[in-house]
């Protein structure tokens, strides 16, 4: 209903504001409004696995969209209609944004739903059980996928483990069927790390036909998601192809000049914020008024990352006697309650305005807009292999770990969370973080 609302509003606006409503135009608009919600049918854009989660819902509303400019450019030039410019260049164009802000305002109410426990689907995990535990731990988190774990089907030497982590039923590898059945589940979701030899899945399959359960495999590859994932057809055997994230290319260069035009702009329009704030942080306590400190950029390269200061000026100094109170569990230092933060300080950390100066370091081109957060020296000097590809890109002024809970993250979770930017980075992705960091710094959430 809210995709034939969006298509009649700037079709029947142009209808209405067209000097000589003629009969083509008429039958041309309502041709476009009824076309609309069929190409949306046709390019899966109502496929419920797409709602509520990544972008396919929107990438496949777009694609609607450009199908529905090219047919209605294609039949009104092959049949010689005298319809409006305006329906094509303007309505059509119009209709498709229209219905991704509709989109995207179902995709916050269905967020909103499942954090609350509602439209949720009810999962079985199986699996062996450090697997298990890993996959149902990331489900509990990301609630807004809307998969809520009721039960586990695990290896007989683990039983006992996953039984008292989860505090749910828990069952063998072959009670799978029989315990979907009985708790009226909805999906159950294969580990990778499990039993699951060809047979093994297959069997289960079989078992799982004509249930209306749906049967999911995780593939083992946690960070790598999206278009990076393809199944390939050899000779009749299909195989999970992987392709190798891109660090180079056109992509990057669009990137770089995006970040370094908003970057500009964004100084010049916040100038007399920054000049305000600058003043405040003088009056406030004796030192500078910008914090200079030495970070680690892409592939290694140091430079010097600009804060407002937050801090007195020998807070470098007190780290050491303050570690009792550190509460970070891995490679940084953080405390809910400072001593060394001033008053001006603790007031620019949680609304994140000493991290403006960093517009500085992505218009020189050592920082980007979008990315993993700039790590310490001595940090970079603590990093296994994996976490050295937090390295491959430009770290970031936002990026998912902003948008994620900041200092509330685990170390853990703060690093995978940038591994998967690392691995799945695109410009759509990039816009996303943008648009979502307003919110994060609105809301305060992890900000001391």
């Amino acid at each position: 209903m809210l995709d034939l609302v969006a298509a009649v509003l700037p079709t029947g606006a142009v209808l209405l504001t067209h000097p000589a409503v003629t009969a083509p135009l008429v039958w041309a608009t309502l041709l476009v409004v009824l076309a609309w919600p069929v190409l949306l049918l046709g390019s899966d854009a109502y496929d419920e696995r797409v709602f509520g989660t990544g972008s396919d819902e929107f990438r496949r509303v777009g694609r609607a969209g450009v199908l529905l400019v090219a047919a209605t450019s294609a039949i009104s030039y092959a049949a010689q209609l005298e319809v409006s410019r305006a329906l094509v260049v303007l309505a059509v164009p119009a209709l498709t944004l229209l219905t991704l802000v509709g989109r995207f305002g179902g995709r916050c109410r269905l967020r909103l739903l499942r954090s609350r426990g509602r439209a949720t689907k009810r999962v079985v995990v199986v699996g062996r059980g450090g697997a298990v535990l890993e996959l149902a731990d990331q489900l509990r988190r990301e609630r807004y996928a809307g998969l809520e774990v009721v039960a586990a089907c695990v290896t007989a030497d683990s039983r006992r483990q996953v039984s008292d982590v989860l505090g749910l039923p828990v069952g063998g590898l072959d009670d799978v069927a029989a315990m979907a059945a009985r708790l009226d589940v909805d999906t159950v979701a294969v580990t990778s790390a499990s039993e699951t030899a060809a047979e093994y899945l297959r069997r289960l399959s079989w078992q799982l036909e004509g249930t209306g359960i749906e049967l999911l495999v995780a593939p083992g590859l946690i960070e790598v998601a999206g278009p990076r994932l393809h199944i390939r057809p050899f000779e009749g055997l299909p195989l999970l192809s992987v392709e190798q994230p891109r660090f180079e290319g056109w992509g990057r260069l669009v990137k770089g000049g995006v970040d370094r035009v908003v970057a500009g702009t964004a100084l010049l329009l916040l100038a007399p914020l920054l000049l305000a704030l600058a003043l405040a942080v003088r009056l406030d306590s004796a030192g500078p008024v910008l914090y200079r400190q030495e970070r680690v950029g892409v592939n290694g390269r140091r430079f010097t990352m600009l804060k407002f200061r937050s801090m007195v000026v020998d807070a470098d100094r007190q780290v050491e006697a303050l570690q009792a109170e550190n509460i970070s569990d891995g490679l940084l230092f953080k405390m809910r309650t400072d001593p060394r933060v001033t008053r001006v300080g603790r007031w620019l950390r949680r609304l994140s305005l000493d991290e403006l100066p960093q517009l500085l370091n992505v218009l020189g081109g050592s920082m980007s807009l979008v990315g993993p957060r700039p790590p310490l020296p001595r940090e970079v000097a603590r990093y296994d292999s994996s976490v050295s590809r937090r390295l491959l890109v430009r770290p970031g002024l936002t990026g998912l770990w902003q948008i994620s809970g900041r200092s509330d993250l685990s170390w853990e979770e703060a690093v995978r969370l940038d591994l998967r930017y690392v691995e799945n980075w695109s410009l759509a992705l990039d816009a996303l973080i943008v648009a979502k960091t307003f919110r994060a710094v609105l809301s305060r959430s992890g900000a001391y």
